[in-house]
């Protein structure tokens, strides 16, 4: 792994380059650069089975980041080639012509955080959450409990319990709730 990292670091200005495993590396690319680097990766380093693309909200910078996957079949590594994009103006080049499954994940992405993937396939079509109208849910600045008090209604007779005594009082009914032991009791 490091002679590729080396390579790509080289030919790509990658950043915080990190080896979490003897078989996985994740490094920061520019956005200008993330499209050339997995078609890169794919024809010229043998990563050739796109794995998965997300992304993670970091509100506090005014970013996304973008997690492109790929594995190496014949070498049993992956890379994950990181990208950050800005929350304001969130656009990001498709790689939809690279791999055929990845426009399902774009269209994905701009369903539950509001990316937009020009050019890619059915991109603007409803996904997962059909006739959403409200800001994208998976943006950390979405508020799912304002949300569900203005949307839905709290019927009658709704309690809430403790899970850990709850569970206690149905698998084991006629046993009494007691105290926890210490493990110098039992």
């Amino acid at each position: 792994m490091k002679s590729l990292i080396e390579r790509v670091s080289t030919k790509y200005n990658l950043q915080e380059v990190v080896q979490q495993r003897d078989n996985l590396v994740f490094a920061y690319v520019d956005k200008e650069l993330a499209i050339d680097m997995v078609t890169y990766m794919r024809d010229y380093e043998g990563y050739a089975h796109f794995t998965l693309m997300s992304c993670v909200d970091w509100i506090e910078d005014g970013k996304f980041q973008l997690l492109y996957l790929l594995n190496n079949p014949e070498t049993k590594t992956e890379f994950g080639i990181k990208v950050a994009i800005d929350r304001d103006n969130a656009v990001m080049q498709s790689a939809h012509h690279l791999w055929e499954q990845i426009w399902t994940y774009q269209r994905e992405l701009k369903e539950a955080f509001g990316i937009d993937f020009p050019g890619s396939p059915r991109v603007d079509e409803d996904f997962v959450v059909e006739g959403w109208d409200d800001m994208p849910h998976m943006r950390r600045d979405f508020d799912t409990n304002k949300y569900a008090e203005e949307t839905y209604f709290m019927r009658e007779g709704r309690k809430s319990y403790d899970p850990a005594t709850y569970m206690r009082e149905k698998l084991y009914p006629k046993q009494p709730v007691t105290a926890k032991k210490n493990k110098d009791e039992q």
